[in-house]
């Protein structure tokens, strides 16, 4: 989660954590809302297969059969080839979602409301199927879901606000209960589950608490803010004045994680199926204040950045959602267990936030 100031007008401010888009204080509009699930009919079944994508899922097919044969001679065995629902793949965890799974050989469908999108053409060129669906047609999500070995779902509060996000987690989990979703992988945010007083918190906790009293096969993956949100518009203005800016005091500090790592530990997750079952995860990569965030992209941009930490009472007359986020984050925060995801899931990089920064392009900051 990023903080900048506007032009300095601690007004105009805009933040990201967990699964949420970037929320405008003033100005600007987040639309992703994303959600995804599971089952298992005929492979193409929901979904709009182009020449294109089918000879790439073939050659992926054929490339992963060839691998599994090889590393089975070795003594290994390779993941099995998945079919996976994935929604908000045009979006940043959404994204790396697909990347990850692609990667690792597994197939992709993506949910979309326009199939004739730019991203939408996009994805297809990558090989992934396309299904067309509302998360407000049950009968749309049901039947993008059949055919599929897993869903990955994704939620946020802030394009209709937390009732509607309610209802809509609430529809999308009845859906994958009706279309007997084998896995579904929701995207909630860390400390939702810890009564935090949040509403944006409190608000996917109630989703993740009907997923698991649906009977439905789940696993909760809970990623804590994002440190690709210094590169968004409304962080690198402040970069380039030298300033990072945040509703924490300077010493206080705060977990982060690469959304990468965020789409590699969904495959994994995915992958490793009914041992996670019934498991909640906060993912991070990275603890450290914002007087060491600042000093490392000083060094890694070569440019002097400066920490401004403000009070969380800044966001009181305009959010208080983000207000009481400031507050819980400095009187309690973030806990993701660290050591035990880098022991326990090795096949992620789990960026470091410098290394994570010096694999950034910051020429941006170059630009006026």
């Amino acid at each position: 989660m990023a903080i900048s100031i506007r032009g300095g007008d601690c007004r105009a401010m805009t933040y990201s954590a967990g699964n949420n888009p970037a929320i405008s204080i003033r100005g600007g509009e987040p639309w992703l809302i994303s959600y995804c699930f599971r089952k298992r009919p005929k492979p193409n079944q929901g979904m709009e297969p182009t020449r294109r994508s089918a000879r790439l899922m073939a050659r992926r097919s054929a490339a992963t059969k060839s691998t599994t044969k090889a590393m089975r001679v070795q003594g290994v065995t390779m993941p099995q080839s998945k079919l996976v629902l994935v929604t908000g793949a045009t979006g940043k965890q959404g994204g790396a979602v697909v990347e990850a799974l692609l990667t690792r050989g597994h197939h992709v469908r993506a949910l979309t409301r326009n199939a004739a999108s730019p991203a939408a053409n996009r994805l297809r060129e990558q090989g992934v199927g396309i299904a067309v669906g509302d998360f407000t047609d049950p009968d749309a999500l049901v039947r993008a879901t059949r055919g599929a070995d897993a869903v990955y779902a994704m939620s946020t509060p802030y394009e209709q606000g937390a009732e509607t996000e309610i209802a809509q987690g609430m529809t999308i989990t009845d859906a994958a209960q009706a279309a007997g979703v084998a896995h579904c992988i929701y995207s909630s945010v860390a400390g939702a589950n810890r009564a935090t007083g949040v509403p944006h918190f409190d608000s996917q906790y109630a989703v993740e608490t009907h997923l698991q009293a649906s009977g439905v096969p789940s696993t909760i993956v809970a990623p804590v803010s994002f440190m690709e949100n210094l590169l968004e518009p409304w962080c690198v203005p402040g970069l380039r004045q030298g300033k990072l800016a945040m509703a924490l005091p300077a010493t206080r500090a705060l977990q982060h994680v690469a959304v990468a790592d965020i789409g590699a530990f969904v495959a994994a997750v995915m992958e490793r199926g009914a041992t996670v079952f019934g498991r909640r995860f906060d993912i991070a990569g990275d603890a450290l204040t914002g007087e060491e965030a600042a000093g490392i992209l000083s060094k890694v941009t070569g440019r002097e950045v400066h920490y401004a930490g403000f009070s969380p009472d800044v966001f009181r007359a305009q959010s208080e959602d983000l207000a009481r986020m400031f507050a819980w984050f400095d009187r309690t925060e973030y806990a993701a267990d660290i050591t035990g995801l880098r022991r326990d899931f090795p096949e992620v990089t789990w960026h470091r936030f410098e290394e994570w920064a010096r694999q950034q392009d910051w020429r941006m900051l170059d630009q006026s």
